[in-house]
Formats: structure tokens, C-alpha cells, sequence
């Protein structure tokens, strides 16, 4: 593992609320703000995943708590934020990592199953923010009134970037997700100081959406494409995550911040790049030799 550039105590003092984060890159998140010096609530739908995560970043001296809860439930996140406050005192970094995700044909697809997606993802989203918002919020509970806002990390994709196949559910909910961060960072940007961003992870590595998605064989050939050639970390976006949620980030709202290596821009090769050149050779070879100034059209 690198090691991280940032200095140990740059969130010393922070308190920091991760919904699914208690396992993948969710979890990594977890673990490198406690690192960093923030105290840690994790909301997570499976009790025994939340608890064995908690007792994960305790064993490591990190502060941190566990709650059981649904993002689609808005019962479950006011209880949830209230109990972060209640337990730490405050509240500074908001971090929206809860997904679902599965790859099924769009004829295939239910109402139910595509509305199961946005719930999840765009609308718990947008719930976890609004009921944040008076802790997050300049002069908020448990703030000092001349420090500044807090921060809202929400975890986007590419997959809407262009198209995605038979992932129709998840590109419209992240789409939405990033309307949500740019439309927040413009309104609670301007109204109550709040940093609002996103990231968007390329393909990582050791994560249950790779392998629940069957992608291991899949990106084996299309990192052949790949401008960097490998799949990320977990640990890439986590540090992009301190990033953003650290001072160091502090002139950075309302952007989401893609963190793939530059896979989403990625086409095939349709010649190889020696073909390439010789045609390039010959072109060139052919306009030297060209009569120049001479029209050939007829008009």
C-alpha cells in the first residue's frame, strides 16, 4: 500500500458520517479519515457488517460507531444523524456511499428494480443531505458560528458519461446523484457555506461490485484499452476522499471529481499504431510531391 500523502492529522478534530460504509471502498473511506484524525458513524443496512467494521477502525485506535439503517427509510436517517451528533457532539463530513447495482438487459429490467436503484442511490442520497443539513451547515449544531461549513462527498460513476450496457438503473441514478452534488454545491454553497462534490470511481479492484458484477474477466481484455493499464484501489479513492474533505480541497465545490485512471474516455485502438505511422509517412510523401496551387474543381 502507498503510503498517503497527507499528513496524519489533517481531519483531526472532524466527525465524519459514511452511509455503506462498512465494507469496499465505502470501507476504505472509513478507514482513511479515521486515519487522518476524524471520528467515524457508520450507517449500513447489515447490523453484523456495520458492527465488525466499527470494531475494525477501533482496533486501530480510530473513534467510531455503527448504526443499523436504510438510506430509503427517512425515519433511519433522521435517527442516524441525530444519534452521530448525539454521540460526538457535531458533525463535519458527509459521505454518500450506499449503491446498488446489479447487470441485467433493460427489456429485462422491473419498475421495481430500476425505482429499487434510485431510492437507494439518488434519493437516500438527497435525504442523508437534507436531514445533515443543520449539523453540516455554517453556525449549525454543534459549530462554532465563525468556522466554516461542513462537507457532503456523494459517490457517483462514469457509467452516464456516454452509455453503459445493461446498466440503465444505475447511469440514471448516478446521473441524478451528480445533479444532486451540483445543485446543492450552487444553493448550500452560497446559502450556508457547504462544500458539495462527488467521486467517480473507474473499476477497483478487490470490491463486491466487480465480483457480483462478473467484470474480473471482462477487464482483463479491456485494460488492453485502458490509458493507465490496471484497475484502481480502493486506497485511490479514499485519498480522493481526504482530499476533498480536507482543507486541501477547500476552493472545490460542486465537481465530480472522476478517479478511473482515464478508462471512461477509452475507445479501441482501430490500427495499430505502426500502420499508423507508415500511412502517416506516405500521406505525407504524397502532398510533398503534389502540385500545389493548381483547383480541380469544375466551378
Amino acid at each position: 500500500m502507498v503510503e498517503s500523502p497527507f499528513k496524519p492529522e489533517i481531519l483531526r478534530g472532524k466527525v465524519a458520517l459514511l452511509t455503506g460504509g462498512g465494507s469496499g471502498i465505502g470501507y476504505e473511506i472509513s478507514l482513511q479519515l479515521g486515519k487522518h484524525g476524524a471520528s467515524i458513524a457508520i450507517m449500513g443496512r447489515r447490523k453484523h457488517v456495520v458492527d465488525s467494521a466499527v470494531s475494525s477502525l477501533n482496533s486501530l485506535g480510530i473513534p467510531a460507531i455503527g448504526f443499523e439503517g436504510d438510506v430509503r427509510k427517512r425515519e433511519d436517517a433522521i435517527r442516524v444523524v441525530e444519534s452521530t451528533f448525539k454521540h460526538f457532539g457535531r458533525l463535519d463530513i458527509l459521505v454518500n456511499a450506499a449503491a446498488g447495482n446489479f447487470l441485467v438487459p433493460s427489456e429485462d429490467l422491473s419498475s421495481n428494480g430500476f425505482r429499487t436503484v434510485m431510492d437507494i442511490d439518488s434519493v437516500g442520497t438527497f435525504t442523508m443531505c437534507h436531514e445533515a443539513l443543520k449539523y453540516l451547515k455554517r453556525g449549525g449544531l454543534g459549530k462554532d458560528p465563525s468556522t466554516a461549513g461542513g462537507t457532503i462527498i456523494n459517490i457517483s460513476a462514469t457509467l452516464h458519461y456516454t452509455a453503459t450496457w445493461y446498466q440503465i438503473h444505475v447511469s440514471a441514478a448516478k446521473a441524478a446523484v451528480d445533479s444532486i452534488t451540483r445543485n446543492l454545491a450552487l444553493e448550500w454553497g452560497t446559502d450556508y457555506d457547504i462544500r458539495v462534490n462527488g467521486i467517480a470511481p473507474g473499476p477497483i479492484g478487490d470490491t463486491a461490485g466487480m465480483s457480483k458484477l462478473g467484470l474480473e474477466g471482462i477487464l482483463s481484455k479491456a485494460m488492453e484499452k485502458m490509458p493507465l493499464f490496471k484497475v484502481g484501489e480502493k486506497w485511490d479513492i479514499a485519498m480522493a476522499a481526504v482530499y476533498l474533505a480536507s482543507d486541501a480541497g477547500k476552493y472545490v465545490n460542486g465537481t465530480t471529481l472522476v478517479v478511473d485512471g482515464g478508462e471512461w474516455l477509452s475507445k479501441p485502438r482501430h490500427f495499430p499504431k505502426d500502420a499508423v505511422k507508415q500511412l502517416s509517412r506516405v500521406v505525407e510523401k504524397r502532398s510533398r510531391h503534389a502540385a500545389a496551387g493548381i483547383p480541380r474543381s469544375k466551378l
